[in-house]
């Protein structure tokens, strides 16, 4: 059963080139501090810009370090079946527990077609891993309802599972409708773990997470209490840590000559930008995303600085593992430099 605290793992690299080094520590800063599992090359781990051949590798990366500690999914999805076959593939011969399948994105294919053209010929080739489908039109501009994952779940009981990053309660509480109660529905989304594991209609089962590359202890702590029932708890511990919500993606307006235009930050660039701040491995994102705005990198280090003042506890833990001061590495300017665009 795929339940608890899943971290969807950010790829680092040093001059645009993957840092395996950097990999191994990030792997054991997840695995030291409880998380139940580690995501490899989702999209958080900017699979779209990495070659095959780093994506496989990162596979076995994670997978190799995960086995007897935690839970390995492979991250596979395409726009492309016979890619995600492949990935699929050497997922299986790397040793990971699940895969997640995005849905294709572009081509736009409909809910029946990804489910028969997608996710059905990767659950019918390896009926002995779990397949994890993620459903998040707002990235991929197509979707897999809950009628087709019903049905996909009872042709094929290795698709039991999906991560729900629709941002829709009427559809989470649809897909547990037709899905039944034993489907295991996780949040994709930071920001809705306790109103989708706390609502009966949805009775979430866990998180894949973005900001528990950062406080993956805090995070499996949330997704622990609210299955204990102890919701006081959860929610002292999300407030804590909800300044780092808004950096999954990180809105600012710009002034241009032309007028303002909105600039959206989007996913993994705030995350990524704050582990660089905080002296994790990390390095910057693969084009064509690029820096923050010094708007967008003041709201990044704002929202450290207000944890570090609040609940420093919660950062306690990366100033632990990677041996540095979280006080001086969010203050001195020195640690900011190259991490924006100088100008619009």
């Amino acid at each position: 059963m795929i339940t608890g605290s899943y971290t969807a793992l950010i790829t680092p690299f040093i001059d645009n080139t993957l840092d395996y080094t950097g990999l191994d520590k990030l792997v054991d800063f997840q695995i030291e501090n409880g998380i139940t599992g580690i995501l490899a090359v989702g999209t958080t781990g900017e699979s779209p810009t990495l070659s095959w051949e780093e994506h496989l590798k990162v596979v076995d990366t994670v997978a190799g370090k995960s086995k007897n500690n935690c839970i390995c999914i492979a991250g596979a999805g395409s726009n492309n079946t016979d890619e995600a076959i492949a990935a699929t593939k050497h997922a299986v011969e790397a040793g990971a527990d699940a895969v997640l399948l995005v849905d294709p994105y572009y081509n736009g294919p409909s809910s029946l077609e990804i489910r028969r053209e997608y996710i059905e010929p990767v659950a019918e080739k390896f009926p002995d891993i779990k397949i994890i489908p993620y459903v998040i039109p707002g990235r991929t501009g197509a979707q897999l309802l809950p009628e087709d994952l019903a049905i996909l779940c009872k042709k094929h009981p290795n698709v039991c599972t999906v991560k729900e990053a629709t941002g829709n309660i009427k559809n989470m509480r649809l897909t547990r409708k037709c899905c039944g109660k034993e489907y295991m529905i996780l949040s994709g989304d930071d920001a809705m773990i306790l109103e989708m594991m706390t609502d009966p209609e949805i009775n979430a089962s866990g998180v894949i997470s973005v900001v528990s590359n950062i406080v993956p202890g805090a995070v499996t702590q949330i997704v622990r209490l609210i299955s204990e029932g102890k919701i006081l708890e959860a929610e002292n511990i999300i407030a804590s840590i909800e300044p780092l919500f808004g950096l999954v993606t990180v809105n600012t307006y710009e002034d241009t000559p032309f007028g303002k235009v909105l600039c959206r930050a989007r996913n993994p660039l705030g995350i990524k930008t704050l582990m660089a701040l905080l002296g994790m491995p990390s390095g910057g994102c693969r084009r064509p995303l690029g820096k923050m705005t010094k708007k967008g990198l003041e709201k990044v280090v704002e929202a450290a600085r207000k944890i570090h003042k609040t609940n420093p506890e919660i950062l306690q833990p990366v100033a632990d593992f990677f041996s540095v001061d979280i006080s001086e590495r969010i203050n001195n300017p020195e640690h900011i430099l190259g991490l924006c665009y100088e100008d619009y």
